[in-house]
């Protein structure tokens, strides 16, 4: 499955993003969708996952409670909507595929570009 994600920006902290990922090629229903993200200097790490149907979500305790991950089969897009940014958050964001329903990167198969967020203080 191919990835494009898109909607990252400059935000004031406070405020609200939200993030688009538009899956093409195989089934999209059959993935595991998630987001990671990677701040410079830092390394890449889980932001949300949700399951296949929708049914499940979770997120890294540093977003719980400010970002909400959802997904649209019949658009085959997954969104990542964030609220009460934080300088923080700022880091290049990714959305990925896989096939089990797992935090871990190795899990993941495919991977869109990035889409930059940066919240300025």
């Amino acid at each position: 499955v191919q990835l494009q994600a898109s909607g990252g920006g400059l935000v004031q902290a406070g405020g609200s993003l939200r993030l688009s990922c538009a899956a093409s090629g195989r089934t999209f229903s059959d993935y595991t969708m998630a987001w990671f993200r990677q701040a410079p200097g830092k390394e890449r790490e889980f932001v949300a996952r949700i399951n296949w149907s929708g049914s499940r979500a979770d997120y890294a305790d540093s977003v719980k409670g400010r970002f909400t991950i959802f997904r649209d089969n019949d658009k085959n897009t997954v969104d990542l909507q964030m609220a009460s940014l934080k300088p923080e958050d700022t880091a290049l964001y990714y959305c990925a595929a896989g096939l089990t329903y797992s935090r871990l990167e190795p899990n993941y198969k495919s991977w869109g570009q990035g889409t930059q967020v940066t919240v300025s203080s």
